[in-house]
């Protein structure tokens, strides 16, 4: 296979995720890398850990594109005495090009919420929200009823396993047939999901107070919450931004090698004390 300059590479990416579209406080874009520079093998990640810098180093991979950014925040040194400098370090040294793809994928279509939806089985699907003219997160409905422990249990089997397993807020023998999902953090989208209809609401990262506060208001009815986890969540987008790379790129006449992340960068390693409680105060 014949490399590609990276800039074609970025040019691709930028097609299917418009930096334009990444909200304002967000940091998108190439991290590291030579415009010039010839591309092999990508390896797609969520997370630009260490371990997956070196993963893809081993690998033999040019680029590394991920979901989640290296440097969001503020950083004054690359000193190879924090992470984030021998991150950087790693990168640059080993040639391996970083290109993040954050909120421009999440509303993207497809993007995050739509691989979301589709491990949720979801038809008809559409915008949870439009802000600006942007669609952010997904509503669909299932394609026949089933129980909310029926849901959760099947979406268990397609999602990647994590510690922190999957939370769930509402009656197991509740039944669901309309469903939203916000791949990642999604407890600022409450009244949307509220607004939407749905009986059941796939997110990540449900805190406290809002979890509580949506199921007073919910007086144990619907919308019911299912917290999959951030990383499981938007890991299913991995598989798709592989399959757009290649189908804009096989467009063009061209092609790249490629590899998904093998790794959990979920940064959770055990539970203790997990259980299930019949004195739900009344939420559920």
């Amino acid at each position: 296979m014949i490399p590609l300059p990276l800039h074609e590479v970025v040019a691709a990416i930028e097609r299917l995720y418009p930096p334009h579209t990444a909200l304002a406080w967000d940091r998108v874009g190439l991290v590291s890398g030579d415009l010039d520079q010839p591309v092999s093998l990508v390896h797609l990640a969520v997370d630009p850990t260490l371990a997956v810098i070196e993963e893809a180093r081993a690998a033999g991979a040019d680029l590394l594109i991920t979901h989640h950014p290296l440097l969001l925040r503020g950083v004054h040194s690359v000193a190879t005495s924090g992470a984030k400098g021998a991150s950087v370090t790693a990168l640059v040294e080993n040639h391996i090009a970083l290109y993040v793809a954050h909120t421009n994928a999440d509303v993207a279509t497809p993007g995050v919420s739509d691989a979301l939806a589709s491990a949720c089985a979801l038809v008809d699907v559409g915008p949870l929200q439009v802000i600006d003219g942007v669609g952010h997160g997904r509503v669909g409905s299932l394609a026949h009823e089933l129980t909310l422990r029926e849901f959760v249990q099947r979406l268990s089997t397609v999602l990647p396993k994590a510690v922190g397993g999957i939370r769930v807020a509402g009656p197991a023998e509740a039944t669901v047939i309309r469903v939203a999902v916000v791949g990642g953090s999604g407890d600022d989208s409450f009244d949307a999901v509220r607004a939407s209809g749905a009986d059941v609401f796939v997110t990540a990262d449900l805190r406290h107070h809002p979890t509580l506060e949506a199921r007073e208001e919910a007086r144990g009815g619907t919308p019911y919450l299912v917290d999959a986890g951030h990383w499981a969540t938007e890991w299913m987008w991995l598989q798709s931004a592989r399959a757009e790379l290649l189908r804009d790129l096989d467009t063009r006449g061209t092609s790249l090698n490629t590899h998904i992340c093998t790794l959990r960068t979920d940064p959770w390693d055990f539970v203790i004390g997990a259980g299930t409680s019949d004195n739900t105060g009344g939420t559920s």
